[in-house]
């Protein structure tokens, strides 16, 4: 039987041509796919807030250093020589006090003669002017004391809230920072922030009177009709006041635990920078627990918590270096470790000295330019989406 079946496979090669040595059979391939040119990416046009930067950018190389750090100073107007003083030092913003609102012979200004002035200070600026003013309400008014300007001075926020409720508060607010603005006035430094409960603590007449979550909610709604008015907000006295002394009159220690100010403190900042605060104000308290040795002004630790643990991106302000809490740190070396720290705006009476301290340290190595330039693009950023410039 088995030679029968290879008899029949011997046969069936034969046949097939297997005799002898066979040729391999080539494989089969597919044929090349054809040539395909790749779809062509087109490039993702930058969005226009990207488009704003980069101009902001571009602007800021262009600045020589003394008008990059000319924008850094929030100087309190002087008596004599602001127009040129806004010109020559590139000034980024004057704060109004008391006699800015009178003229020579100490009589009131009228909100022409007040606009006319104020219009001045912008027409001698290359960069429009941050021009400020407190109205926090109560104790601290300016612009509201001159008759000519306002029927009657802001009340404070607790006499409000006790009148009116907060609906009524905010009204009021948003009806007084409509005037100042027609003024000439966009920038106001309130609301006050900080959490008093005690009529004996020296904050608490400028404060809402309340607990932090009370605050809280009238610094929202503060903020929300500052804004609404079309002027910018200022959250103040970072971190938080408490019951310490007068640091216009010397140094306040602040011995709180650092709990203290994340149950309590923090909320009315973090509720006014939710609403659109686009300034936080840094007082000159030494508070222990973020900064045992310097001023929260001139403390880089506190200046931290600030940006990373609260997430403020804004920009950030001292309170005026005048004070004596700060009067230690003198020719300039104040302003100096205010830039260090993280401000990016500096309130002072002595720009004269503080402007050129600033500069020797930049030349010097001491302040980074770059950390200039991004103090400069927090400020340029407020004021190009205000529209005041391109």
């Amino acid at each position: 039987m088995k030679q029968k079946i290879f008899a029949l496979l011997a046969a069936l090669c034969l046949l097939a041509g297997c005799a002898g040595k066979t040729e391999p059979v080539a494989p089969v391939v597919d044929p090349a796919p054809p040539t395909v040119d790749p779809t062509p990416v087109t490039p993702t046009e930058p969005s226009e807030a990207e488009q704003a930067e980069a101009r902001l950018r571009e602007r800021i190389a262009g600045m020589s250093i003394e008008e990059k750090v000319g924008q850094m100073f929030f100087v309190r107007c002087p008596e004599m020589g602001a127009t040129e003083d806004v010109a020559a030092y590139h000034l980024g913003g004057l704060l109004l006090f008391g006699r800015d609102y009178k003229d020579a012979d100490g009589g009131w200004l009228s909100a022409e003669e007040l606009t006319a002035k104020l219009e001045s200070y912008q027409a001698a600026a290359d960069i429009p002017l941050f021009i400020g003013s407190d109205e926090e309400g109560g104790t601290v008014t300016r612009a509201s004391r001159d008759p000519k300007l306002f029927a009657q001075p802001l009340p404070s926020p607790q006499e409000l809230y006790a009148a009116r409720g907060m609906d009524g508060l905010a009204a009021k607010t948003l009806d007084y920072n409509k005037q100042l603005l027609a003024l000439g006035i966009n920038v106001n430094l309130a609301p006050v922030c900080d959490v008093s409960t005690d009529a004996g603590d020296f904050i608490y007449a400028r404060s809402f009177g309340r607990d932090a979550a009370a605050t809280s909610e009238f610094v929202t709604a503060a903020v929300g009709a500052i804004r609404d008015a079309g002027v910018a907000a200022v959250l103040k006295h970072f971190p938080g006041y408490g019951n310490n002394t007068d640091t216009h009159t010397g140094v306040a220690i602040d011995k709180r635990p650092y709990e203290t100010f994340e149950q309590s403190d923090f909320l009315p900042f973090r509720a006014g920078m939710g609403a659109g605060a686009p300034f936080v104000l840094v007082s000159h308290n030494v508070v222990e627990c973020m900064d045992a040795a310097l001023p929260a002004s001139l403390s880089p630790a506190v200046h931290e918590v600030l940006r990373e643990t609260l997430g403020f991106d804004g920009i950030v302000i001292t309170d005026d270096l005048a004070m004596d809490a700060v009067k230690q740190y003198a020719n300039g070396e104040a302003a100096v470790l205010a830039v260090l720290a993280g401000n990016d705006m500096l309130i002072t009476s002595d720009y004269q000295n503080d402007i050129p301290a600033v500069l020797a340290a930049v030349a010097d190595g001491r302040i980074a330019e770059s950390d200039i330039d991004a103090h400069v693009l927090r400020i340029l950023r407020y004021k190009q989406a205000q529209g005041w410039i391109e």
